[in-house]
């Protein structure tokens, strides 16, 4: 496979529907397609002007039977989304005109698009850098109005234009050092002094300040991880459809009865919650069911919040305490359930936020919502000016410009030789290279382009 290909793939969602677009990329694209579109007036797609939209039909070549009535856009290079010649096949929706014209748009010599070829060209032809092809997918998979525009910010730029702030500010580092070691016969003299020194810490609080970022943009993408955790029959799946507004989890008397771990997203005031609703703990000998309490102790761990379930209706059992004792370090909200009945449960010291509601009335689901919003806002740091925030990928490889500069800045305040300070600074340039694609190999490309659907 080479990226001189022409590529082409179904860029819409398969099944039925009102439309079907194939995507088609490359320098042979308007050849090829020309080869099975007849345009409904008699005219050459090559005398036809740059985004146009032509009505037509898509033909087969060997037999002459028509295939679809299409509409066809006509995006020439360099003004496209790949920087090559583009055009889209709007067919009429459903999987028997689509894939016979993708057949024979394959049959003609097109190759089928990798995920996310159409954006790794984009990035490869210099429409893009990395920052912003990982904007596209994240503004595909958003999930509320704050990550839209956080992937929105991102993609025209905004993070970008940070990262390659810093990154000139490490080159001007790094050739004002450099220029003294390479010319010695020069005298010029290397800055390393106090103002060097300055410029060095200030590049890494901003650094740091990128860094911050992390957690609120992590949150915006994956969802703040909420685990709904109780022994059994307390409510906990009952909540969970109270809370969607939707029969979403099996519910029964019979204890037991959830035994995986059950995932579903929310949005709450624009913030994404990934709810995760757990087995019951307890002990048990069923296998099936221990497994299902290991889950449910793996979430507590690992979730940014945990909703304590409780019976208001009984007294506070051996399991119920538990619960607790595997809950107590973690940003906690007690939801007791079965207000509609009388209290029992005696006053709980622990944790700070408890909320009275029924599942079966309603009652209090709204002030619950209102409590796991706030606790959302506490457990995240949102960046100061900008809703756009680094992910993971990002802050390894800030991490690893850091360390470089904290290495220079040692070198700095030891007075060793100029060659360590910019060997260091070479390898924080390489770093924040990673970010935005200056520097970057091939199985980090594949990694990130493969994450994508086909067609995008």
């Amino acid at each position: 496979m080479s990226e001189l290909d022409t590529i082409c793939a179904v860029s819409t969602p398969a099944g039925e529907g009102g439309i079907g677009i194939i995507r088609i990329s490359g320098v042979n694209a308007l050849r090829i397609v020309s080869s099975i579109f007849k345009p409904r007036i008699d005219k050459n797609l090559d005398a036809m002007p740059t985004h146009t939209i032509h009505y037509g039909h898509v033909v087969d070549p060997g037999t002459n039977d028509v295939i679809d009535e299409v509409l066809l856009s006509l995006m020439r290079a360099p003004k496209t989304y790949t920087r090559e010649d583009v055009l889209e096949i709007n067919c009429h929706g459903g999987m028997v005109p689509v894939w016979r014209t993708m057949n024979l748009l394959l049959a003609a010599g097109v190759r089928q698009a990798e995920p996310g070829e159409f954006t790794k060209r984009a990035f490869l032809n210099g429409r893009i850098d990395l920052v912003q092809a990982e904007a596209v997918m994240d503004i595909i998979t958003a999930r509320t109005e704050l990550s839209h525009q956080a992937a929105k910010e991102q993609l025209l730029g905004g993070l970008s234009a940070e990262i390659s702030g810093l990154r000139d500010r490490l080159i001007s580092l790094t050739a004002s050092v450099e220029a003294g070691i390479d010319f010695p016969e020069e005298d010029i003299e290397t800055e390393t002094g106090q103002a060097f020194a300055h410029e060095v810490s200030s590049i890494i609080a901003d650094i740091d300040s990128l860094l911050s970022s992390y957690i609120y943009g992590r949150v915006l993408r994956d969802g703040f991880a909420t685990a709904i955790v109780g022994r059994p029959n307390v409510g906990k799946s009952s909540l969970l459809n109270a809370l969607l507004k939707q029969n979403r989890a099996i519910v029964n008397e019979a204890p037991g009865t959830t035994r995986d771990v059950v995932q579903e997203y929310l949005n709450i005031s624009g913030m994404p919650l990934k709810i995760l609703d757990t087995a019951g703990i307890r002990h048990s000998h069923d296998a099936v069911e221990q497994e299902g309490v290991q889950r449910s102790l793996a979430a507590i761990e690992t979730a940014d919040i945990v909703l304590v379930v409780l019976d208001g209706s009984q007294s506070l059992t051996d399991e119920d305490r538990r619960v607790i004792t595997e809950a107590q370090d973690k940003l906690a909200i007690a939801a007791i359930n079965k207000n509609d009945l009388p209290r029992k449960l005696e006053k709980l010291v622990w944790p700070d936020v408890q909320v009275e509601i029924s599942c079966n009335t309603g009652a209090g689901i709204a002030a619950l919502r209102d409590a796991l919003l706030n606790a959302m806002k506490q457990g995240a740091v949102a960046p100061r000016e900008h809703s756009w925030a680094v992910n993971l990928r990002h802050k390894t490889a800030l991490e690893q410009t850091r360390a470089s500069m904290e290495r220079v800045m040692s070198s700095v305040c030891s007075n060793l030789s100029p060659e360590f300070i910019a060997v260091d600074l070479r390898d924080a340039l390489d770093s924040i290279g990673l970010i935005i694609g200056t520097t970057c190999t091939e199985d980090i490309l594949e990694r990130i382009f493969n994450e994508f659907c086909i067609g995008k």
